[in-house]
């Protein structure tokens, strides 16, 4: 396969993946939609109630469950756009569900909702290979959830084993409804121990369920929010996190820090998302402790670009002193991103062609700039338009002596 069309390969995956996203989360949302219309108005039958004898309970609990379904695909959606592989295997199931209720549900929504999760679902499973990351859940956070389960689990065959003891419990649905309940703090007191001079056991067991399913709720929403919530606060102190890199889409990566470095920033700030990654530590503290989203670590190096998602990136800026470096952050940076935007200022005017070569779509001699500028202007002039036709025969030039940039784009 040649390059342009491993390039068009590329951009085909990228698009597609990025719709797959967009129509999980809009099929997510009309299930919500679609369910909480019927929480309103229960549905009095199915699409499918012409062909087949659907149960009421069936159509019944279809649209119930949609909202739930809804939320759940929407948490998937969520996990799509960071390329949890876990997320795409949980899409992957829960889309044929949305559609199934959809067909289940007499709704005006029904059909949008039924359509829009068969395509998200063949786009999803199409674009399988995008959505490689995997789900690093720390042993403390995989511990607080099967403590979670294990006292829901516990409540519920201990509430339904002693169910002659208590109130209103007559099948485990029963018996979770008791534990979920008074383990979320809420108990509604429709079900509770009888008062019988034998119902101690129950007693002390109610005992039991309140303190092992409130203490396992408590650690489990404490263990599994406290990532999010420190996400927030650095990124409020001007740090950046690992789920932030991971989050970055269509942003511009500022390869690198040279005296060009500050009015970049300033010209990018507010415009468009953007990272800097440069190896100077204190900079890269000074840069956030201004609010600035840094990676202190070396431009040029594989894995840092990856972190720094490159992949995902629209257009990469080098603009250091040392035109070697900014060479090999260039070469990365192409590699990695075949069709990404790249570009750079030479230190040297003799190094244009070799960081052209390197990858670079365009690179502009800022000294080559501002001397023609004093120039135009001790001439009396801005030498505004001068400089642009000059800099656009030199790109032409560039073109016809290099071929363009070693992506084929032209210089």
């Amino acid at each position: 396969m040649g390059v342009p069309e491993a390039v068009g390969g590329r951009i085909g995956g990228l698009v597609g993946s990025r719709a797959a996203v967009t129509l999980t989360f809009l099929a997510a949302v009309l299930s919500i939609v679609t369910g909480l219309v019927n929480i309103g108005s229960p549905a009095t039958g199915g699409v499918l109630q012409t062909y087949l004898s659907i149960p009421r309970f069936v159509t019944t609990t279809a649209g119930f469950t949609g909202t739930l379904t809804g939320f759940l695909v929407l948490v998937g959606a969520f996990g799509l756009r960071r390329r949890f592989r876990a997320a795409w295997y949980s899409t992957v199931v829960l889309l044929p569900v949305t559609a199934a209720q959809g067909l289940l549900q007499e709704r005006l929504l029904s059909v949008p909702l039924v359509v829009l999760s068969l395509v998200a679902l063949a786009l999803v499973a199409g674009n399988r290979g995008r959505f490689d990351r995997e789900l690093d859940l720390t042993a403390t956070q995989l511990a607080a959830i099967a403590a979670l389960a294990g006292s829901q689990l516990y409540g519920t065959a201990g509430a339904f084993a002693l169910r002659d003891q208590f109130t209103a419990i007559d099948s485990l649905t029963d018996a979770f409804y008791f534990t979920l309940v008074t383990g979320s703090t809420v108990g509604y007191g429709d079900i509770s121990p009888t008062a019988g001079p034998n119902d101690d056991i129950a007693r002390l067991f109610t005992i039991s369920v309140v303190l092992v399913s409130v203490t396992s709720f408590a650690v489990a929403l404490g263990v599994l929010l406290t990532p999010a919530i420190e996400a927030r606060l650095t990124k409020a102190l001007g740090r950046v996190t690992e789920s932030q890199l991971e989050m970055l889409e269509n942003h511009v990566l500022v390869l690198g820090f040279g005296d060009l470095t500050e009015p970049i920033i300033a010209e990018l700030d507010g415009r468009v998302p953007f990272l800097v990654v440069t190896p100077d530590r204190e900079r890269a503290e000074a840069l956030s402790d201004r609010g600035y989203d840094v990676l202190a670590d070396d431009p040029s190096d594989e894995s840092v670009l990856r972190r720094a998602n490159v992949e995902e990136a629209r257009a990469v800026v080098t603009a250091t002193d040392d035109d070697a470096h900014d060479a090999l952050s260039i070469l990365t940076a192409r590699q990695l991103n075949p069709e990404l935007r790249i570009v750079a200022a030479a230190a040297q005017q003799e190094n244009i062609n070799k960081l052209k070569r390197a990858g670079a779509n365009t690179v502009i001699s800022p000294a080559a700039i501002g001397g023609r500028l004093l120039a135009q202007s001790a001439l009396g002039g801005d030498g505004t338009e001068e400089i642009a036709a000059a800099l656009e025969q030199e790109g032409q030039d560039a073109k016809v002596g290099t071929g363009g940039g070693s992506n084929g784009d032209p210089a």
